[in-house]
């Protein structure tokens, strides 16, 4: 064989063999895992969860490719978060994102070190999930579900449906650390409304038949429900009494509540998976402010509305964002 053959041979095995020796020690792509944490069932967060999963694909981050991810519902038993939260820690995700004060609580409380992304978490500062909003400081940041006006304008909303209502019950979930606030908040509005309020307190999971007949012999027109307590059962208790319901909660009159007023749910999960993005990508909590709603949305369940005997003003449905017919 001349020397020019063996050059030839030479360099073709090269050009074979560079790349497979390319692949052989090419890094293999981190696979980034969240946990998901919620009071909810499954079933119930089921559109949250794909909307958030949806706002991750548009970054980057595909499940089953280079995103795990990690559920664990408390299916309204909110005596569950603790452990559930200590599962997700064990399981050592990269970022916990949690729905609503309790989870955020409970998860705040099983870990100081994994970042915590919190969704619709009642005022923050208040609860002590936070610092202060412009500087959160340790291991949680996110997105503040609350803001004075969602308690207000549930209860005007009640009112331009209901001019007569004189005394509407407020549900309040005993195990949610933000249920003095939301009520206090709530009976501010009231007093400016001339409408006497009815408090009832409840734990999440338990059942609602007590507190609705205690409603029925206060005579109340129409109950806001805390959004941490179960929305189907609230929601299903109210139609058999044929009261008109109303909650700051996303989903509420998807699971046959009669009008939700609350923040933007598609601003939401945007932002909820631009804060994981960051925080993947190397960002502190610490040093991420915590958002506040500014893009609300009505949605009014006109199917509710029919089964209890109630028809919603045309000023109201115009206003509505989305209507469940």
């Amino acid at each position: 064989m001349n020397n020019r053959r063996r050059l030839v041979i030479a360099l073709g095995a090269g050009v074979l063999a560079a790349p497979l020796s390319s692949l052989a020690q090419a890094p293999t792509a981190k696979v980034a895992r969240i946990g998901l944490l919620g009071p909810g069932s499954a079933a119930s967060n089921e559109g949250w969860t794909a909307a958030l999963l949806a706002n991750l694909r548009d970054l980057g981050y595909v499940e089953g490719r280079n995103l795990g991810v990690e559920s664990r519902w408390a299916d309204g038993k909110n005596d569950r978060l603790p452990d559930l939260a200590g599962e997700l820690v064990r399981r050592n995700v990269d970022v916990i994102v949690t729905f609503q004060t309790p989870a955020s609580l409970a998860a705040k409380q099983a870990t100081k070190t994994i970042p915590i992304v919190m969704v619709s978490s009642a005022d923050p500062v208040a609860t002590g999930l936070i610092e202060s909003l412009a500087r959160p400081g340790g291991n949680v940041t996110g997105l503040s579900g609350a803001t004075p006006e969602l308690a207000a304008k549930n209860l005007e909303l009640i009112r331009e449906i209901l001019p007569s209502a004189k005394r509407v019950a407020v549900l309040v979930n005993a195990a949610d650390s933000f249920a003095k606030p939301f009520l206090e908040r709530i009976q501010v509005a009231a007093g400016a409304l001339g409408i006497e309020l009815q408090p009832l307190t409840v734990r999440g999971g338990e059942p609602l038949q007590a507190a609705f007949e205690e409603m029925a012999k206060g005579r109340a027109s129409a109950v806001i429900v805390q959004p941490s307590l179960p929305y189907e059962p609230a929601a299903e208790m109210a139609l058999r009494h044929r009261l008109a319901t109303a909650a700051a909660g996303q989903g509420f009159a998807d699971a046959g509540g009669l009008l939700a007023y609350t923040q933007s749910i598609s601003d939401r999960d945007h932002q909820a998976a631009l804060y994981v993005d960051k925080i993947l990508k190397g960002a502190k909590p610490a040093d991420l402010p915590v958002r506040q709603p500014t893009k609300f949305e009505l949605v009014i369940n006109l199917k509710t509305a029919k089964r209890i005997g109630l028809k919603i003003p045309p000023n109201v449905l115009a206003r509505a964002d989305r209507v469940i017919e």
